[in-house]
């Protein structure tokens, strides 16, 4: 499955995997019930480790974890779940996550900006021919009027800054 991150088509390293599994070699991405039962040993090496969360999940119970963890998958099961938009705001404003956060599932072209300001860095995008749309979505605008996650000033901010050159 294609990774658009920060906006780029790049390789994924990680392997997702399940509750039961022998853990592959390198990068792993486990689900959120492995990581709560397994965390000493899964955390305990020098291998990265990622969570996949679904989107009824409570987010806050990865705090523990949230220095640890090297990638945070959340998930979009349907069109009109949305869910993950606030677990997303959540692990980036109130637990000050800043590994990557990716959208998993059905990830839409039109809704890619959106999530990228709710603090996304980067998607698991279904189609390959998709990847370009993708990735020039995220640049369709540069100013914004809400305060989010992605840390990006707001017009009002840009408005008060003093003109370069005056």
């Amino acid at each position: 499955m294609p990774l658009v991150k920060n906006g780029a088509v790049v390789p994924d390293a990680f392997t997702h995997t399940d509750a039961q599994s022998a853990l592959p070699e390198g990068p792993v991405i486990v689900p959120l019930s492995r990581l709560l039962a397994e965390h000493e040993t899964l955390l305990g090496g020098n291998r990265p480790v990622g969570v996949a969360v679904s989107n009824d999940a409570d987010v806050t119970t990865l705090a523990p974890f949230i220095d640890a963890l090297s990638v945070v998958v959340l998930s979009f099961p349907k069109f009109r779940d949305g869910r993950a938009y606030s677990q997303a705001r959540l692990l980036r404003e109130r637990l000050r996550y800043g590994g990557e956060l990716r959208a998993s599932g059905n990830v839409l072209r039109d809704q890619i900006l959106l999530m990228a300001r709710c603090g996304f860095d980067a998607f698991e995008i279904d189609k390959p021919s998709d990847v370009g749309a993708f990735a020039s979505a995220l640049a369709t605008y540069s100013v914004f009027y809400q305060p989010t996650g992605d840390g990006r000033a707001i017009a009002l901010d840009l408005r008060r800054r003093p003109l370069q050159g005056a």
